[in-house]
């Protein structure tokens, strides 16, 4: 009810605003998920500042909101209004009851480069589905990597084909530019310099709506420090939900053998640095397989997630680029195993980019900007 109210709010001054010119050349970008230089939202504002220093760029992020009323409701409210064009990483639901400005256009990046899970209209219900729908009716441009995301992320934010543009991501670009994930990494050791020499796990579980106020490791760390070589570091990275409520007291006892980076400015630049990725039903992997490590997909609530989570698009099991394993033991086993990851990561690359020629930002821009 309160989320409602304000809502409600937003799109109140949100209105009063549309009366004022819009203006072409600001920018407004929701980066409510991923605001940091690495995410979609960060790079194609990076890119404008270069490219077009004369616009004025305006961003909505997680640290705005109630606590701070009048940046939200009144500020926010009056840049989004005026600016020619809007940039998304999430779903901004006060546009359930606002009307942007028939010029305007409204662009969703998300904050992923696909998705193995199901997302948005393919899982919410009730009053959130309902509202989502009407926000997203506000969407002009949805960006999408592939032909085969064309359809999943249409249906999913209830946005017609038409309206779906296979470009390719911008997270996409970093990654594949070699020199600036170097500068990256080597902005990473600086912070961290006794990872220079180790051999980093990066485990990094999807969120789960349940562990939000209670969030739990899946992982015995204890168990796992034993079994670690004395050159190997564990990197925990916790979904920004969970990790605000994670007390760092658990891994005291650990020193240097598990870091938790889940406050580092950047999850591009983890993975850069990560030798192998744990995961399970995180979109991380998307990015991930553009380095071509290997993958181990620990999936100990499988079953669970498929009957109470949001289930999947595919045979999670078949789809999936790496070995899936359900316990501890059998993720150690792995772990200490080469395998035959390889040619498994390069078909499912092939499978998830149509482009894989650091352009996605030029397609972009000039698709919205003709630049």
């Amino acid at each position: 009810m309160i989320k409602k109210a304000g809502y409600y709010l937003f799109a109140a001054f949100f209105a009063l605003f549309r009366l004022f010119p819009l203006r072409e050349d600001k920018v407004f970008f929701v980066a409510t998920h991923d605001d940091s230089p690495e995410g979609n939202v960060g790079i194609v504002a990076e890119a404008l500042r270069r490219r077009r220093p004369e616009m004025k760029l305006c961003f909505l992020t997680r640290r705005d909101g109630i606590r701070h009323p009048i940046t939200f409701f009144v500020i926010r409210a009056y840049q989004m209004a005026t600016s020619g064009t809007i940039f998304m990483d999430n779903e901004f639901m006060p546009m359930a009851y606002t009307r942007v400005h028939p010029k305007a256009k409204v662009v969703q990046l998300w904050h992923g480069t696909g998705s193995i899970k199901r997302i948005g209209l393919d899982v919410e219900t009730g009053q959130v589905a309902e509202l989502a729908k009407r926000a997203n009716r506000r969407i002009t441009h949805l960006i999408v990597n592939s032909e085969r995301m064309k359809k999943q992320y249409a249906r999913a934010f209830g946005v017609p084909e038409e309206k779906t543009y296979v470009l390719g991501l911008p997270r996409t670009d970093l990654i594949l530019d070699g020199e600036c994930m170097e500068q990256k990494r080597e902005i990473f050791y600086a912070k961290y310099p006794q990872l220079r020499a180790k051999k980093c796990v990066l485990y990094a579980p999807t969120f789960r709506d349940d562990e939000v106020d209670d969030p739990r490791l899946a992982l015995d760390l204890a168990e796992w420090t034993r079994q670690a070589d004395q050159d190997e570091v564990l990197l925990l990275r916790l979904h920004p939900h969970v990790a605000a409520n994670f007390s760092e007291d658990v891994l005291a006892a650990y020193g240097d053998s598990v870091i938790n980076v889940s406050a580092y400015p950047g999850v591009t630049t983890l993975l850069a640095v990560a030798d192998c990725l744990i995961t399970d039903y995180s979109s991380i992997i998307y990015e991930y397989c553009l380095f071509d490590r290997p993958m181990i997909f620990y999936a100990y609530d499988l079953q669970k997630f498929r009957e109470n989570g949001r289930d999947f698009y595919e045979d999670y099991e078949n789809y999936v680029p790496g070995p899936v394993v359900q316990n501890q033991s059998d993720l150690v086993k792995i772990w200490r195993q080469e395998g035959e990851w390889k040619e498994k990561v390069a078909d499912f690359r092939r499978e998830v980019y149509e482009f894989l020629d650091k352009n996605a930002v030029n397609r972009l821009f000039e698709l919205i900007f003709h630049i």
